[in-house]
């Protein structure tokens, strides 16, 4: 068994390798005739080129589970077509047995898949988010028509709102509005500077107008009495430090896509949305996913055995890629609908990135078990049938 466990691992690797190339490719044609044009003054086809090879793990890291349903599919079909599986299962290997067999063979996608998630991938979003804000001065993601926004709480107990019009890449940040609270919810100072710096705990404003408002201003203007004394004072300042609970890596996981997160960076977001009460639904969402990913592997190769084992007396393998193929893209569909579904019905967390996964899987090995007993439900039925008498 061990030899043909590695026969078969070498025409599933090799199908699968032949497919994503083909997937990523394509992917990559379209985004690069897309990216076309913002060529201009800013962005040269020399750098349109090189981001395009940021987003090559992001287009593996998607594409890899629909690429590896395909490519076992084509390899299994190819081996079915030839007779080689039939001469597997006649040797005395069942269809469970050959399945856990494909499962061996999957691990070592699973363990690369972790290695894309975890490191490669958000390495690349995370250079390639860099790379847009120095190149276009802007990103894809996560920015509203007025800026970026962050809320925090400050040493004093009162709240600290922040709108950044610009991220340059390196914690650096440019048109920054400052909103600081009394606990109270009563503004303390209105704060406007040109740029900033964000480094480990400490936030460095430039060029600063500080607008600042008295104790006694919350009672004056309830008088509604021209006040005797000012209600606030107006300060330039050249530098002002301000201690954050914002970095740099929290600045960029703002305007990241939480699925291309690493979990240690996830985990950190979170922590730091739930220690400000801001929303964590989308982020805990991605964690599971991010968690369940490896996982979808083993479904997809689950999913691709049924259908290699089935006969077709004609039409070769076309029948059965192109079975693969719909699979992968309902299977596709489907997640998006869970985790749509998920956020407006409010589902946990956990549910709506694994449900999807465990759905496809129990139907996969339904369908295996049924196609293993066939054989014996239909010799019991032609025995039960009346045999028919010659005229």
């Amino acid at each position: 068994m061990r030899t043909a466990r590695h026969y078969l691992a070498r025409e599933i690797y090799r199908s699968t390798t032949i497919v994503l190339v083909a997937l990523v490719g394509l992917f990559m044609f379209f985004a690069l005739i897309e990216g076309l044009d913002k060529v201009g003054e800013r962005l040269s086809l020399l750098n349109l080129f090189y981001l395009q090879a940021l987003d090559l793990p992001n287009h593996l890291y998607e594409l890899l589970p629909i690429g590896l349903l395909i490519g076992a599919v084509l390899a299994l079909a190819s081996l079915a077509q030839r007779n080689e599986l039939t001469i597997l299962r006649a040797s005395g290997v069942s269809g469970l047995k050959l399945l856990t067999t494909l499962w061996l063979i999957t691990i070592p996608m699973v363990l690369g898949a972790y290695i894309l998630s975890e490191y490669i991938t958000p390495a690349a979003e995370l250079r390639g988010s860099e790379s847009r804000l120095s190149l276009l001065g802007r990103t894809d993601g996560g920015r509203l028509s007025s800026g970026y926004w962050f809320k925090e709480s400050d040493a004093g107990g009162g709240t600290r709102i922040i709108n950044i019009h610009q991220l340059s890449g390196q914690g650096q940040v440019e048109g920054v509005t400052l909103y600081e609270f009394r606990p109270d919810d009563t503004l303390q100072a209105y704060v406007q500077a040109k740029t900033g710096q964000f480094e480990q705990g400490t936030l460095t404003l430039q060029d600063v107008t500080e607008t600042r408002t008295l104790p006694q201003s919350t009672s004056a203007l309830a008088d509604a009495r021209i006040p005797k004394s000012p209600v606030a004072e107006v300060l330039h300042l050249e530098r002002r430090s301000i201690p954050t609970s914002l970095s740099p890596e929290r600045l960029i996981a703002r305007i990241l896509t939480p699925e291309r997160m690493a979990i240690s960076d996830l985990l950190d977001y979170i922590q730091y949305l739930h220690n400000n009460n801001l929303q964590t639904d989308r982020q805990e969402v991605a964690l599971w996913r991010k968690v369940a990913y490896p996982f979808t592997l083993l479904v997809m190769m689950t999913i691709a055995a049924p259908i290699s084992f089935m006969q077709t007396r004609r039409g070769g393998i076309g029948p059965k890629v192109f079975l693969g193929i719909i699979l992968g893209v309902g299977f596709f569909m489907l997640n998006q609908l869970a985790l749509n579904a998920g956020m407006l019905g409010d589902w946990p967390p956990w549910a709506t990135a694994l449900v999807p996964s465990l759905l496809g899987l129990g139907l996969a090995l339904l369908t295996l078990l049924a196609m293993e007993h066939r054989h014996p439900l239909a010799l019991w039925w032609q025995h039960r049938r009346p045999e028919k008498k010659p005229a």
